[in-house]
């Protein structure tokens, strides 16, 4: 197992979700259901993408995660590149999941 597989510490998850907090409720409340369904085996790797994503502006980032835009979509150069390192673009798909899930 390499470094980026490691499950994230405590210290780490606290710090990551609160870095998580947004200023819109709907995006927040997305990011906490994907919390809730995978923060125990949350891995390095995957807090590198969530933190990729919060890169983005509140807007961009509720648009990728309703699918209304994928990463290469996005109107500033930046976002694009913040949202589709490889890390992003796993744990965009693992929130868009947990969207739909009941």
């Amino acid at each position: 197992m390499n470094g980026m597989d490691e499950r994230l510490d405590e210290r780490a998850l606290s710090k990551l979700k609160w870095r998580c907090r947004r200023g819109l409720l709907e995006n927040d409340l997305l990011i906490e259901k994907f919390f809730r369904r995978h923060e125990a085996t949350l891995t390095v790797s995957q807090a590198k993408g969530l933190n990729d994503l919060m890169d983005l502006s509140d807007n961009d980032l509720l648009d990728l995660l309703l699918k209304r835009r994928e990463p290469s979509q996005l109107s500033e150069a930046d976002a694009q590149v913040s949202a589709s390192t490889y890390e992003a673009l796993q744990v965009l798909n693992l929130i868009r999941a947990a969207a739909t899930a009941p």
